[in-house]
């Protein structure tokens, strides 16, 4: 038996022991959620809900675990979705996206605005547009705990490690950025860690407490893990995990700057030629000043070996532009092709699933090669 074919094994092994395991303490019923701020997905196909209002992450069984091609694209998206919740597209806000890493299907957090009511709709390869009904699913939650300095009012982002779930949130108080890492197997009585972040915003010369996280992912390297974040103006930064304790305030290690005005919406890491890379897409609140192309939105390709790299950090950063906006490095490129992509997941190993804005504000949900 050849190695890859080893390997496919091992991960089925993997994914029935993870199901099973799983399944053994999700309840059938209908969560409680008073919010739904940001979805994720576990490897083997879990949803992962952050309800910052209750405080909470919810973990839904979706049972959607057949493989399918993604060969659609859906054009004129938010009207089509509107129009399948009864609505029309100007009263419907979408507010994250998530691709099941088992059947490839696109999961999209929306809010009706004339019922607030929040709603999770499905997508599959075909183009077929469902609503994933919450009122009666199996399920469990993750109860976050309170800081010193009070409950979080928002979930930012959310993504699994290989042995932990990791989190971002916000609160009101001086140091307002707040980490979680809960340790697998996930219920709703795990342990959790809360920390909270400071963090060098190299644009702004200074260190920060109170910016939020908007997207994070996990990293590892030389056996240490960490969590990597970004922040609006725009620094990543990487947060070592045996810092994380309760109630610590954990400085991070900014390691990369791509510029001030914009804010960081999605990213995650790939291979490609034997290369590793990250890829982060944007969105330019600077655009109508200083565009970066023709879009709002625009996507960055960084070499993971930049992430590896701990003597260039915080006043040092690996800046994407000089003093004079030109390219300071060939290690972090701007991809064209990306432009106007407001929301991006992974899909598989060669591609990405998106949802791209054109030039008359229109959404288009469809399949992109990974740069």
């Amino acid at each position: 038996m050849n190695s890859y074919l080893m390997k496919i094994l091992a991960l089925g092994v993997f994914l029935c022991a993870s199901l099973a395991s799983n399944a053994a303490s999700f309840e059938q019923g209908k969560p409680k959620l008073q919010s739904i701020d940001v979805i994720a997905f576990q490897p083997d196909g879990i949803l992962m809900i952050g309800d910052g209002k209750s405080g909470q992450v919810v973990l839904i069984d979706t049972k959607d675990s057949t493989p399918q091609k993604w060969t659609a694209s859906v054009d004129n998206l938010k009207a089509k979705i509107a129009e399948r919740l009864g609505i029309t597209a100007k009263d419907l806000e979408l507010i994250h996206f998530a691709a099941n890493p088992i059947s490839g299907k696109a999961y999209l957090a929306v809010r009706k605005q004339d019922t607030k009511t929040q709603h999770i709709i499905t997508i599959d390869g075909q183009g077929k547009i469902s609503e994933f009904s919450l009122d009666n699913v199996a399920f469990k939650s993750v109860a976050l705990p309170k800081g010193s300095g009070g409950a979080i009012s928002k979930i930012t982002d959310l993504a699994w490690m290989s042995d932990r779930l990791l989190i971002s949130g916000v609160a009101s108080d001086e140091f307002a950025c707040k980490l979680y890492s809960v340790q697998s197997p996930l219920e709703k009585q795990s342990e959790v860690v809360l920390t909270s972040a400071e963090t060098f915003h190299v644009a702004h010369g200074k260190w920060e407490t109170k910016a939020p996280m908007t997207v994070l992912m996990p990293f590892e390297e030389n056996g240490k893990k960490y969590l990597v974040g970004a922040f609006s103006c725009t620094p990543l930064v990487k947060y070592p995990l045996e810092a994380f304790t309760n109630d610590a305030k954990v400085k991070g290690q900014s390691i990369v700057e791509l510029g001030s005005g914009n804010k960081p919406l999605h990213m995650f890491t790939y291979q490609k030629d034997n290369k590793s890379y990250v890829l982060i897409n944007t969105f330019r609140f600077h655009h109508a000043k200083k565009p970066f192309g023709p879009s709002p939105y625009w996507t960055a390709r960084i070499e993971t070996g930049v992430l590896a790299d701990n003597s260039n950090i915080n006043e040092k950063a690996l800046k994407r532009l000089d003093s004079k906006g030109e390219p300071g490095t060939d290690k972090i490129k701007l991809i064209p092709e990306f432009h106007g992509v407001a929301h991006m997941d992974k899909l598989d190993a060669a591609h990405a699933l998106v949802i791209a804005e054109d030039e008359k504000g229109l959404l288009t949900l469809k399949a992109l090669n990974l740069p």
